[in-house]
C-alpha cells in the first residue's frame, strides 16, 4: 500500500549519498536529491544489474553508483550552461 512512500524516501536516501559523495548535496534540494535518487537508481541497475543490498526493489550499490554518475552528467551538463 505504502510501496511507493517508501521508494521516494529510499530514493531520497541514495540521491542524498550521491550529492554528498560528489559535494552537492545541500545545494540539490530534497526534490532534486529524490529525483536523482530514482532516476540514478534505474541507470545504475541497467548498467550494472542488480546485486548488492536492496530495499524498496532498489539494489544500493549500483544505484549509488548511477545516482553519482547522473550528478556528474547534471553537473557537466549545468556548469557547461553557465560559461
Amino acid at each position: 500500500m505504502f510501496g511507493w512512500l517508501w521508494s521516494l524516501i529510499v530514493g531520497a536516501i541514495i540521491g542524498a549519498i550521491a550529492g554528498a559523495i560528489m559535494n552537492r548535496g545541500a545545494s540539490m534540494g530534497w526534490i532534486a536529491n529524490i529525483l536523482a535518487g530514482l532516476i540514478g537508481s534505474w541507470l545504475g541497475q541497467s548498467l550494472l544489474g542488480s546485486w548488492g543490498p536492496s530495499l524498496a526493489g532498489m539494489a544500493l550499490v549500483p544505484s549509488i553508483l548511477g545516482a553519482i554518475i547522473l550528478v556528474l552528467i547534471v553537473s557537466a551538463v549545468m556548469g557547461s550552461r553557465h560559461k
